[in-house]
């Protein structure tokens, strides 16, 4: 089966929901393409290809389609050419790589010029790509691509300019038209002093200027997707804005035309409208650019700079030039430019900013570092083991990203009924005039045109698209802020709403450091004959108990003799060969199987299990010769988290392969409700089954390597992460810390984010489901209420402004459960 690729985009030209549906709809015409996502609020697409799409075929169609791929350019100084294959050679790795659109590589000027589809590769990318070639690279300023952030400032700059003009070039129509209808003295003002044709006149030259500078975004897309028969939010406006500004042109200067009763001017209307929209989108562009807030700060975590020490000297280079191997030097204070291992010094780092653990980790040699963490108040020399898009922090980055991208359940609906809106509301718009001119009373050609505008101008869909990505922008950002990773989208819906948290034990609930406690000889065996030759076995097992009782072997009787023929039994025990003797190590369910009587020891173990500990046997030669007692005590935010939970209305279990009496002790230590106990580790995915017996949905936690089956087979899987290991394929969401509070927390914003997307369509739907007939005229018979075009333009910018306000409101919340908070 060939490999699909993945493939992120930036995409130009979507203003509603339509434009999402029309944009995902060429995307899947192009074969090869699966698993489309656009997201408006990011104005990006996610997708999955395989042969023969490719990012140009891809591209393509979204160009066709109207909303085309974002490209970027780059220049490179390029160190070490010297001739025509030196050229050829940068020229073709360049070419080479995905997304990169048109190369152009000077020998004269030893520069590097190239265009590529933002989001494909990236300027650290192409700079590593240049290397592989032998030269070295550097990017000239300013030939980064952007991000949405820094886009979006500059998109409200440019709003803003064209809302200054447009706000100036309306001021005096409206004052002239609505201050003489609202103000009788200062209409008869006009009349006398200006008269109705010259104001018209000069109400049509102003608004034909705010129509033709700062309106002219509009009528660009939106008369183009009207004639590809895909009409969106800006052929709303422009058919609206040109109906009014249209209509009041004939009544200045051809007023032959129309009846007498309707011969009036809606300049206002059109002039008001664009200025309102464009303050709408000012506004929506600010409020966008603070929902990628939490990418952009952990995109800055990352220096520019690094200082290595190469071939014996010390020089500061781009911290994109990085390769793996080099030796960095950091100062006190500095941040880490990448992932390594220290060679030599010591420090405190703090990593409150990729685990959301505020207390500093103390590090010395053979200690791992990550990138984009601080260090502290020692010099550190460190070996990279990771750089660029192979970092911890670029992993999180983009793990947030693919979240944030990501298309809920919830979306679905809002899709397909979108998709159809704006042709819907154009229609509507039709009918209304249509029913206007027919029944509406005189003038009935002003009403009619007065209802058809509101109609198109209050109907535009923006709100909707928003609701949902909006909202996923803010929450998966702000959770990430917390050290809770989101890989995948749709587990910020499905986490909200679970029934049932399962534990795994060691290392989840418990601290993962286990405690050899209690050792009883059995027969003619010490203490001090039986250490040696259990530690000897213990020491070739990884399992945290195994290295508990080798590490007290070791501390209390020294050099370990050497096993031979060890053999690990999942779930049983270990067993090998040490200074000629057979020991078997393990649970009573393997001396059982093995036949070995334990009956002499088992009343003791029972009081070992009674009291939380995990009772385990060793027999030597075939004879039962001793019991074992490990203890590994609960962190000590179990506890309040299992508290927490309890109080948030959910049901707890612990799946465990300790003993049953064992596993309870625990468990009611903790508070938690249920027990699987004596679980071998290919029985976790079946011990889920049966607490999901009744239908419940269900999320597990575990530690993300050995519980990767059950992380897989939960409704949701939980990681609990150590820091830097953030690429668990299995889980859903990944807690880049060890705290359990940060189950907690993860619970927290899902339901906090699901329940601002509620609010947010409920304002988006109700919000036309409203005012659409309002605007059509529907009251006025009735009550005389008739909406006015102006009106509905301010509302319409409202709707949108309202909703990416509430899901900004996200970034404020607080972790439920925080360090140092006790209950």
């Amino acid at each position: 089966m060939t490999a699909l690729n993945d493939l992120r985009l930036s995409i130009d030209g979507m203003s509603c929901a339509a434009c999402v549906g029309r944009a995902e709809k060429a995307l899947r015409g192009v074969e090869g393409v699966a698993d489309v996502s656009v997201n408006l609020a990011s104005e990006s697409a996610a997708l999955h290809y395989t042969a023969p799409a490719d990012p140009a075929r891809i591209a393509a169609a979204l160009d066709s389609a109207g909303y085309p791929a974002r490209r970027a350019s780059v220049t490179l100084d390029i160190e070490g050419m010297s001739c025509a294959s030196c050229v050829g050679r940068v020229d073709g790795a360049l070419a080479a790589l995905p997304g990169v659109t048109d190369v152009n590589v000077n020998l004269a000027s030893e520069t590097a010029t190239l265009r590529y589809l933002e989001g494909v590769t990236t300027p650290a990318e192409i700079i590593r790509a240049v290397a592989t070639t032998g030269y070295t690279a550097t990017l000239r300023d300013g030939g980064e691509a952007v991000g949405i952030g820094t886009r979006k400032e500059a998109e409200a700059a440019q709003l803003r300019r064209e809302l200054t003009l447009a706000a100036l070039l309306t001021l005096p129509v409206f004052i002239v038209e609505m201050g003489g209808h609202l103000i009788p003295p200062f209409h008869h003002w006009i009349m006398a002093n200006i008269g109705m044709q010259v104001s018209w006149v000069a109400q049509f030259v102003l608004t034909t200027l705010v129509l033709a500078l700062p309106g002219r975004r509009f009528f660009a897309k939106g008369l183009p997707a009207l004639l590809r028969g895909a009409p969106d939010m800006n052929s709303l406006v422009a058919v609206g804005t040109l109906a009014a500004w249209g209509f009041s042109t004939v009544a200045t200067f051809a007023p032959a035309l129309l009846p007498a009763a309707s011969r009036a001017v809606y300049f206002e209307a059109a002039a008001v409208i664009v200025t309102l929209i464009l303050l709408g989108r000012f506004l929506e562009a600010r409020a966008k650019g603070r929902t990628g807030a939490a990418i952009r700060a952990l995109m800055n975590l990352s220096p520019r700079h690094a200082r290595v020490l190469r071939d014996g000297t010390e020089a500061e280079i781009d911290a994109s030039a990085l390769v793996t191997g080099d030796l960095v030097l950091v100062r006190p204070g500095e941040r880490i430019p990448a992932d390594g291992q220290i060679e030599t010094g010591e420090s405190h780092v703090d990593e409150s900013m990729i685990t959301g653990e505020p207390v500093p980790v103390t590090k010395a040699p053979g200690d791992p570092v990550t990138g984009g963490t601080v260090n502290g108040s020692g010099a550190l020399r460190f070996t990279t083991t990771a750089v660029g898009a192979d970092t911890t922090l670029s992993q999180i980055v983009r793990m947030v990203e693919e979240a944030q991208g990501a298309k809920l359940p919830i979306q679905g609906l809002v899709d397909r009924i979108t998709l159809w809106f704006v042709p819907v509301v154009m229609a509507a718009a039709a009918l209304t005039t249509l029913v206007w001119l027919i029944f509406g009373p005189e003038p009935a050609l002003s009403h009619a045109l007065v209802a058809g505008v509101a109609v198109l101008i209050i109907a535009c869909p923006c709100a909707m698209g928003l609701a949902t990505p909006t909202s996923i922008m803010v929450g998966t950002g702000r959770a990430a802020e917390m050290g809770v990773l989101f890989r995948k989208g749709d587990a910020l819906q499905a986490l909200q709403g679970v029934e049932v948290i399962a534990f795994d034990k060691t290392g989840t609930l418990t601290r993962g450091h286990p405690e050899l406690t209690n050792l009883i000889p059995a027969g003619d065996w010490t203490r001090a004959t039986l250490l040696p030759l259990i530690g000897a076995v213990e020491d070739q097992s990884e399992h945290p108990i195994a290295r508990a009782i080798a590490e007290t072997a070791r501390t209390e009787t020294g050099a370990l003799p050497t096993a031979t023929g060890f053999r690990a039994q999942a779930g049983f025990g270990v067993r090998a060969t040490v200074n000629g003797h057979e020991i078997m190590i393990g649970a009573d369910r393997m001396m059982t199987r093995q036949k070995i009587d334990i009956a002499p020891l088992t009343d003791q173990a029972r009081e070992f299990a009674n009291a939380g500990k995990t009772p385990l046997y060793a027999a030597i030669d075939g004879e039962i010769a001793a019991l074992i007692a490990v203890s590994d005590p609960l962190k000590p935010t179990t506890r309040q988290t299992i508290a927490t939970l309890h109080d948030m209305g959910l049901k707890t279990a612990m799946i465990t392969g300790d003993n049953t009496a064992t596993a309870r002790a625990i468990a009611a230590e903790a508070g938690i409700d249920h027990v699987e106990a004596e679980v071998l580790p290919r029985g976790k995915v079946k011990a889920l089954e049966n607490l999901r017996a009744n239908g419940a949905r269900l999320a597990f936690v575990g530690d993300g390597i050995n519980d990767a089956p059950a992380l897989a087979a939960a409704d949701i899987g939980i990681a609990i992460g150590t820091g830097t290991d953030v690429a668990i394929e299995s889980a859903d969401v990944v807690l880049m810390s060890g705290d359990l509070r940060g189950v907690v927390n993860a619970l927290d914003i899902s339901r906090r984010t699901m329940r601002n997307i509620r609010q947010n369509l409920f304002w988006a739907f109700a919000y036309n489901t409203a005012l659409i007939p309002v605007a059509a005229g529907l009251f006025y018979p009735a009550l005389g209420w008739q909406l006015s075009p102006m009106l509905a333009a301010g509302a319409m910018a409202l709707s949108s402004v309202f909703v990416l306000t509430n899901a900004l409101r996200l970034r404020r919340a607080r972790p439920l459960l925080k360090e140092g908070q006790t209950t």
